[in-house]
């Protein structure tokens, strides 16, 4: 029997992807690099390990954390695709805290909050630590485009947050261009999964403001939707 990445349901029944933009990210990731797994989606958070999902589970008696995948998946799959050129590679770090920093920050602004009375009920576990805490080395300090956003630590308005968001998409799009892979990659790479994730959580959403700054972009739109088949075809 396969694998099982224990994964939050999608919104939709017909759907193989997540909802939870953390467990669509290593499903994506294991999709794109054709690592063989079946979904679960009946596990609750509180059910797993550190009371967060995704959780993979290797084999009967090994049950990994989602930054154990990575390691996991280099021993049974062909080795993870390289970027073009070290400074590619780079790149790639500073769009991964870009991602994680601003685009997940407009998404956490813009979503409802839960009722108190659901906050206490709720036993939804803390959030699992951003794909950037896991690279090794870690992100460089942010240059270029990601030095345009500085980090988040004091409070901004949502304005600021929406107009960093919509800097980012822009960048996004610009950066793409026509390439079939995020920084001309051949093959894709950890950062094509997570913006996958990011993207394909947005435009799935009830939150037209974050949702119209992705559909202007008709490279990014085509893309999501190419990818969507693919990470899709995975889980069938």
């Amino acid at each position: 029997m396969l694998p099982a990445l224990w994964v939050l349901p999608a919104e939709c029944g017909d759907s193989p992807l997540s909802a939870d933009v953390e467990c669509l990210k290593w499903q994506a990731y294991l999709a794109l690099r054709a690592v063989p797994v079946r979904l679960r989606t009946d596990i609750h958070p509180a059910g797993a390990l550190g009371r967060r999902l995704p959780n993979l589970h290797a084999d009967p008696d090994t049950l990994l954390p989602a930054h154990l995948i990575p390691q996991w998946a280099d021993q049974h799959a062909p080795p993870e695709p390289d970027y073009l050129h070290p400074a590619a590679r780079d790149e790639s770090r500073a769009w991964i805290a870009l991602l994680e920093r601003t685009v997940h920050a407009a998404l956490l602004v813009a979503t409802p909050a839960p009722s108190y009375l659901h906050t206490l009920l709720s036993l939804s576990p803390p959030p699992s630590p951003p794909l950037a805490a896991l690279l090794t080395p870690p992100p460089p300090p942010l240059t270029g485009i990601a030095s345009l956003f500085p980090p988040f630590g004091a409070r901004i308005s949502y304005d600021t947050v929406y107009a960093r968001y919509s800097d980012a998409i822009a960048a996004l799009s610009d950066r793409l261009a026509t390439d079939k892979w995020f920084l001309g990659s051949l093959e894709p790479t950890p950062l094509d999964a997570l913006v996958f994730a990011y993207l394909h959580s947005i435009v799935v959403s009830e939150i037209s403001t974050l949702r119209i700054q992705v559909t202007r972009h008709a490279n990014l739109v085509a893309w999501e939707l190419r990818v969507r088949e693919q990470v899709c075809a995975a889980f069938k």
